[in-house]
């Protein structure tokens, strides 16, 4: 009997040991910072291999959108429509910004290939997407960033977040809601 509770004992340890693990790892890929708290800094090379960092952008508004994968439909008709409005993103100030885990040359091509007057940013350590919490698995067979948006404001804080996003008719939706929050 004293077999049977010892093996019972190391089970029962065992999956709570695994669920704690679970927990742990769900709060770090899950953590996805709040309106109002700091936007978490990154340094990341952009489609020509220049250095960008958050830091740069202090006192400017700022839209960071997340996409999973260059050249897919999903993200291409996100990045066109950001692209097609791009002059009122400028009349307000904002600043442009998006990031996926595909490499420098892989953005090259999708910017070059529709024409992308912003900058896109290659986070193929994966550390950027995990700090905004944005780094989720597809289908269980590689890591992607979710298609999730941060406005940030010129002070360097989140002022807005959006998750889950539809591509379609988004760049319209941020375009009308930075208008909000810079009347504020």
């Amino acid at each position: 009997m004293a077999k049977h509770h010892s093996i019972g004992t190391r089970i029962v340890s065992r999956i709570v040991l695994y669920c704690a693990c679970i927990t742990a790892a769900s709060a770090v890929w899950a953590a996805t910072p709040e309106a109002g708290s700091p936007a978490p800094a990154f340094r990341l090379q952009d489609q020509a291999g220049a250095w960008h960092e958050l830091a740069e952008y202090r006192g400017k508004w700022l839209v960071l959108y997340f996409y999973p994968k260059d050249d897919t439909p999903g993200c291409t008709t996100q990045a066109c429509e950001f692209r097609d409005n791009i002059f009122a993103f400028n009349k307000l100030g904002a600043v442009i910004l998006g990031i996926s885990v595909d490499d420098v040359a892989s953005h090259k091509q999708f910017a070059e290939e529709h024409s992308l007057p912003f900058t896109l940013l290659a986070d193929s350590t994966k550390e950027t997407a995990k700090s905004y919490g944005v780094l989720r698995s597809a289908l269980g067979l590689m890591e992607i960033a979710s298609r999730e948006t941060f406005i940030i404001d010129p002070q360097g804080r989140i002022a807005k977040h959006y998750a889950p996003v539809d591509p379609k008719g988004h760049s319209l939706t941020v375009l009308a809601d930075l208008k909000v929050l810079q009347a504020k």
